[in-house]
This record gives C-alpha cells, structure tokens and sequence, in this order.
C-alpha cells in the first residue's frame, strides 16, 4: 500500500540558499507550498499530523531544475541499438531535480512529441513537475498539431520550441530565412500563451558557432532573450563566442558531463566550473547562464570526417557534481552556483513558481549534507521522494 504522505512539514533549522542565503531557519510546507520561512516556527494544533524534519546540518536549497533532458530517450546515431533508454523517476530524484524539462534530439522520427508528450505526463503523475518542448533538430520541425504555434498555445506542457540543430552535421542545415521564422512565431505564441516561448538550440562543432543568433539580434527585431543556446562548452572556440554572446545580454545553458576530466583532454570541453569561473571574473550578468545534464542523450563521438566512432550518455548525476567542482575547486559561492539550476532556468523559462525558496512558491526542496553538498533528502511538490540518501519513491516500474 502506497504511503500516505503528511500534508504539514516543518523543516527545521537548515541553512536557507534561495539560492541567495537567507540564514538558518525554519521552514513550513502546507500541501504542496512553501507556506512560511522563519527563525523559528511554532505549530500548536493538536488535531492535525506535523511531520518534523531535521534540518540541522543540512543546506536547503531549492529542487534543482534541469531544462534539457531527454526524458523519452535520444541517440541513434550509431544505429539502433544506440538509441538510449527513457529516463526513470528516481534518476531525476535522487540527482535532485523536481523540474524537468524534456526533449527530442536527432532523432524526431522514431521517437515524436505525442510520445514525448506522454512521458512527461508520466513522471507528472509520478510526482514531480514536466514541460517539454516541441520539435526537434530539423526545420521544418515535427510537431504535434501540425503548427509549432498551436502546440505552444494549445497544450499545457509545451513551453517552447528545440532543440534546434545548427552548426552541426546532424542539423538540417536551414537558412537563416527558415531559423528567424521558427523563431518568430515560437515567441508570438509564447507571448499570446503567457509562456517564454523560447528557442532551446544544440550548437554543435560547426564553424558557424552563434552565427545565426547574433545575426537575429543584429538584423530583426527578435529580442535576444528569445535563445537559449545550449552545450556551449563544447569546445574552446564556442566557448569564447559563447561569452561573447553572454555580455549581449545573451542566455548560454552549460552542458555537464559524467567525466569532465574525459571530455575536457579528448574534446577541448569547458566544464561547467571552468565556465561559471570564466563568467565570474569577467563581470558578466549572473542572470543568464543555466546548467543542464542532457540526460539520457547520447554523447555520440565523431572523427575529424565526422564519422561515428563511439557513444556516451548524459546523466543528470552530472549536476550535483559540476556544483560540489564550483564550490570546492573553484572557490565560487554556493549561491552562485546553485542559480544555474534554480532561479535562472526559473526566469528564463518563466516558471513562476520555481526555482527560489520563498513563501507561495512550489515545495520543491533539496536538503544537502553542509559538508559534502551530498543529497540527503528530496521533496517534489511537499512530498519527500528521497529520505536519508535513501529512495522513499520509486518510478511505477522501478525497483528497489
């Protein structure tokens, strides 16, 4: 029998990062909201069941939000036994992740919004928060209505458009023609469904880089913030016009890797900690960059004739570990690191009630280990999905 989870909680006494730090307080949850932050809350209503959770030690940051995984799968560039699995719940979970983001890749044939749209609702009924994109790498790109626009206004979970391939030898190569008017009708149907209706768009190895996205900003009327360009740590080149492109006023999402240390000597890779370093120092809007995992997407491997030679896969594990690599190898506060996976996909996706501890807001919460920034406990929506380091929710298939 499925446990029935207690409506009150009071966290006690954590370290609040909002991500900015609020002090060691208290914090109660009512449902599925964070009802209120205080140095001390006292609760005197004998009737009703208060779950106390101890805080002492711990970091209470907000649920993470990754905003490009490949819930339903990816891959399939070395054939089809390379086409990778779906994601399962406690994966996201137990990475500390409450809000996700899904997508397709490559591949928008096989695997198609309809099933991407599922999925999502899946892990929604599941437990924690989805939204998706529509289309993939190609322009013209697939939809679920037949009109990119009506899928951004028609259905709940749709909040954009990608990821859209340029400068890479899997996109579909489109004009700069083709690129803008995606574009604009995505940001019109954002604007007439009150969503950011944002363009999330894989940048590959080409030599283009950000070609086409300063050219948008230089040449029409599209506003900056309508990108969100994403693996911009690739490589050294697309890297520097990355940063670049972020002093525009420009969003850059950094991709992590479950081995830096491989990607960076093989590939040229900036690795998130490296990154957000670079983006520190040179004074640059701590508002707009993001970090993601890619999950279960493929990290296919090509030669210098971009020829298939091998396959990884993304794992939203990375995250954590690019935090704990910001916050003790590079010395960056924690409140800074923890932006990438909280209030900055929050704003730029506008998702209103993510991404900050704060009153009225979703209970989304990570309680972290105060010296290991190892996860302790996960609540998704007020209800606690890890416990202890321990799995308290599983996937309707997973097992223990």
């Amino acid at each position: 029998m499925e446990k029935i989870d207690t409506m009150i909680k009071v966290i006690r006494q954590a370290k609040i990062y909002s991500p900015e730090f609020l002090g060691t307080k208290d914090l109660l949850i009512l449902g599925d909201k964070i009802a209120a932050i205080e140095d001390e809350i006292k609760i005197d209503v004998s009737s009703l069941e208060v779950e106390e959770i101890d805080g002492r030690g711990k970091i209470l940051t907000p649920g993470f939000i990754d905003c490009h995984v490949h819930i339903l799968g990816g891959g399939g560039e070395g054939g089809f036994k390379t086409r990778t699995p779906e994601i399962t719940l406690s994966t996201l979970t137990k990475a500390g992740v409450t809000t996700v983001v899904g997508t397709l890749g490559t591949d928008g044939l096989a695997r198609d919004i309809s099933a991407l749209l599922a999925k999502a609702r899946g892990l929604e009924e599941e437990g924690i928060t989805s939204y998706i994109y529509t289309g993939a790498y190609q322009i013209p790109t697939p939809t679920l209505t037949g009109n990119v626009m009506k899928d951004i206004m028609s259905i709940d979970k749709i909040i954009g458009a990608g990821e859209i391939a340029l400068s890479d030898h899997r996109s579909s190569q489109p004009t700069f023609e083709e690129f803008i008017r995606l574009t604009a009708n995505v940001r019109v149907a954002g604007m007439l469904s009150g969503k950011a209706g944002i363009i999330n768009i894989h940048m590959g190895d080409g030599k283009s880089n950000l070609d086409y996205l300063n050219r948008a900003v230089d040449e029409t009327e599209i506003p900056i913030s309508q990108f969100l360009p994403t693996h911009c740590g690739r490589n050294p080149e697309l890297f520097e016009e990355s940063i670049k492109y972020l002093k525009r006023g420009g969003y850059c999402d950094f991709t992590g890797a479950d081995d830096p240390d491989l990607w960076e000597k093989e590939y040229g890779e900036v690795r998130i900690s490296k990154a957000l370093r670079r983006i520190i120092d040179e004074k640059i809007c701590l508002d707009n960059f993001t970090f993601t995992s890619d999950g279960q997407g493929s990290f296919p491997m090509f030669n210098e004739k971009n020829e298939y030679v091998g396959l990884g896969i993304g794992k939203s594990s990375c995250l954590l570990e690019a935090i704990k690599e910001c916050v003790f190898k590079e010395d960056i506060p924690l409140e800074i690191a923890l932006r990438g996976l909280t209030a900055n996909p929050a704003k730029i996706l506008s998702l209103k009630t993510k991404g900050n501890v704060k009153v009225g807001y979703d209970a989304d919460i990570n309680l972290l280990d105060e010296k290991t920034l190892d996860i302790d406990t996960v609540i998704a929506l007020g209800k606690v999905m890890i416990r202890d380091k321990k799995v308290e929710v599983l996937g309707t298939f997973e097992n223990n």
